[in-house]
């Protein structure tokens, strides 16, 4: 009986990284900027893209499905408009259902502990009207991100420096080409530094 030696055996590869996009958005079909960039890394054989309106239209969420893709990525991406200085109802509504006491936090609720969230975002208004001086909102993109890096940290998740374009309702399409490559080269260098 032949026996393969352990010198001429080869080391395991690490496991791939993956993915998860989670678009967030009440109404892609119209959507000119969401649309483009999920459309941008649709196609990144380690990325799996879940638009969440389409799949559950009623709002209801399939839990234990939304919990076994977020268990099977270990790259958390969650895509979406700026709305209202907050995330879609519609992101809110499956951050409500879907990281649950047992499985997202609490003393044996440690399914995400460790793994990255991307906040990949897109604002009406431009930069500077995230401004501490501007009279209109007199707050940061980034204060104004506290609760998300909150829930992160809740969740033992480690927060990536968020992808924001600005001025999205007057973008122009050369420089939504140039933004929407950037997220791809993003989500592809994740996976070679992973």
């Amino acid at each position: 009986m032949n026996h393969p030696s352990p010198l001429s055996a080869t080391p395991a590869d690490p496991p791939p990284s993956h993915t998860l996009v989670v678009v967030a958005h009440p109404d892609l079909a119209s959507s000119r900027i969401t649309a483009r960039l999920a459309d941008a890394v649709s196609d990144l054989a380690h990325v799996t893209v879940h638009e969440i309106r389409p799949a559950y239209p009623d709002g209801r969420f399939d839990i234990a499905r939304e919990q076994q893709l977020l268990r099977d990525h270990d790259r958390i991406v969650w895509q979406f408009p700026w709305y209202w200085y907050s995330v879609p109802a519609v992101l809110k509504a499956w951050i409500d259902q879907v990281l649950t006491h047992g499985f997202a936090y609490g003393s044996s609720g440690s399914a995400l502990r460790g793994k990255t969230l991307q906040l990949v975002t897109s604002t009406g208004g431009p930069e500077e009207s995230y401004a501490p001086v501007d009279p209109t909102s007199r707050f940061t993109l980034a204060q104004l991100l506290a609760p998300l890096d909150a829930t992160a940290r809740l969740i033992g998740m480690r927060l990536a420096e968020p992808l924001v374009l600005h001025g999205a309702r007057t973008v122009s399409d050369e420089d939504l080409a140039i933004h929407a490559k950037r997220y791809r080269e993003l989500l592809d260098s994740t996976r070679r530094a992973d």
